[in-house]
């Protein structure tokens, strides 16, 4: 049984396209029931609201209890028992973390969901005529609060923006901002990088600076808004300044935290905080002791992703809670944390996905007692390819590999990770590789003739 509220499926890393008007909404979208179908799984359109571990009001079994958000049964509540569960929620978009900010109840645009994007794109060509007619604009794009992940979306976004404005031919009216929660450009939430890049060592900050420079685009690091107004954002440096930027478009990630899922034993007491942080994360076979960074240790990153206390409960991608940070957390003056929190999407979230499905597998099938497929972080590669413009034949790409994504400092005493297997490119070909991954996981996802053969 799957349970989603949302009847589409959305590939969300395409959507930064639909953000500039390069794909349309369906293009990166299909509907999720005869997918399912196709499959033999139950599903129901649905929103999960408690997680009764225990059973209890009359059920002997585990059960949630979900309330329907499908036009025909929009409301209605249901138990759902089950032998095993597998918490995959992804986010909550916490746009209510900094005020005004936001698409629905702010002032700036979004790409995180495919709606966001489509309306993004609407202002973006906006101002896109605007300047045609001869006015300048500001553009600010980056993080909306200082602990923010998902740096990557964002930089992605201001660049297709910037090459957008190329291709309009406004970008000489234009002048283009990066505001980022990164100590460094270049961070990405993962404590930065060294990689191997034309037979040299260089790391993400001169990588991302490079960029920057090249494209004529200013930034702000180590900032956390924590206000924005109509054309107006307020925020502290890491160093206790307040200070504001002006902006006539601005498309801002907000933080992450999860969905609010609430937890009930049998007797019917609230038991959440024994199964999630307080940012509603879930639990899982993690390290959670409070330790001071120079202490992190690969070792504390959950790999089967179960929950510690009901076996039967699993957590994978964003929906698992992290032992901490990747970057080292960082305060002003004041005690705000300015810190990105660790990424956990894309490739990540893909092997954990796998692995408690083989684990919860050999459960069923094999009688195991305990998981038998493991996805830490601090164990896994990941790859990206992060577009910085669109076009079949000027488009580019930053293409990236590391390993592990977690640094281990143990096992590579000299950068955290293994620079044979952590290298990055930019170019076309990067380009025409997201290009045909975007249609490759499209139709993966849809199950599709051949769709195994499709790595993760």
């Amino acid at each position: 049984v799957v349970v989603s509220p949302n009847s589409k499926w959305n590939w969300i890393p395409s959507n930064i396209w639909v953000g500039v008007g390069q794909m349309k909404p369906e293009q990166v979208t299909f509907e999720l029931a005869p997918v399912y179908q196709k499959a033999g799984v139950d599903f129901r359109q649905a929103l999960a609201l408690s997680i009764h571990p225990e059973g209890g009001e009359g059920a002997a079994k585990p059960y949630v209890m979900i309330r329907y958000t499908a036009p025909d049964k929009a409301g209605e509540t249901e138990v759902l028992e089950y032998d095993y569960l597998v918490n995959a929620t992804g986010p909550k978009l916490n746009f209510g973390a900094t005020e005004g900010l936001g698409p629905e109840a702010g002032h700036t645009v979004s790409v995180c969901t495919y709606l966001h994007a489509a309306e993004a794109n609407a202002k973006l060509q906006a101002n896109i005529e605007a300047m045609k007619q001869g006015e300048k604009k500001t553009f600010l794009i980056g993080t909306g609060h200082g602990m923010c992940t998902c740096q990557g979306a964002a930089f992605e976004y201001i660049f297709n923006v910037e090459y957008a404005l190329r291709k309009a031919g406004v970008r000489d009216k234009a002048k283009i901002i990066w505001i980022s929660n990164e100590y460094e450009l270049g961070d990405f939430g993962m404590g930065g990088l060294h990689l191997k890049r034309g037979g040299y060592i260089t790391n993400g900050k001169i990588f991302a600076e490079s960029l920057m420079v090249e494209r004529g685009i200013e930034w702000i690091t180590r900032a956390h808004v924590n206000k924005v107004e109509a054309g107006k954002v307020h925020y502290e440096t890491l160093d206790g300044e307040l200070k504001e930027v002006a902006f006539d478009f601005s498309m801002l990630i907000p933080p992450f935290a999860g969905v609010g899922l609430k937890a009930f034993n049998a007797a019917g007491e609230d038991i959440t905080a024994n199964l999630f942080l307080p940012n509603a994360f879930m639990k899982v076979d993690a390290d959670y002791t409070a330790r001071p960074f120079e202490e992190w240790s690969a070792a504390d990153w959950p790999k089967s992703c179960q929950n510690p206390v009901y076996k039967n409960i699993f957590a994978a991608g964003i929906a698992f809670a992290p032992p901490h940070p990747i970057s080292k957390v960082m305060k002003s003056p004041n005690g705000t944390v300015i810190t990105p929190a660790p990424p956990r999407t894309g490739m990540p979230s893909a092997g954990m996905g796998k692995a408690v499905a083989g684990s919860i597998r050999d459960m069923i099938l094999h009688g195991a007692t305990e998981p038998t497929h493991h996805a830490s972080m601090a164990e896994m590669g990941a790859a990206c390819v992060a577009s910085t413009g669109m076009g079949l034949f000027d488009g580019t790409a930053a293409s990236i590999t590391v390993y592990p994504v977690v640094p281990d400092f143990e096992k590579y005493p000299d950068y955290g990770r293994d620079l044979d297997l952590t290298f990055g490119e930019i170019g076309l070909a990067g380009h025409w590789i997201k290009h045909y991954l975007h249609y490759m996981f499209m139709y993966q996802a849809q199950m599709k003739p051949g769709w195994t053969l499709i790595p993760e």
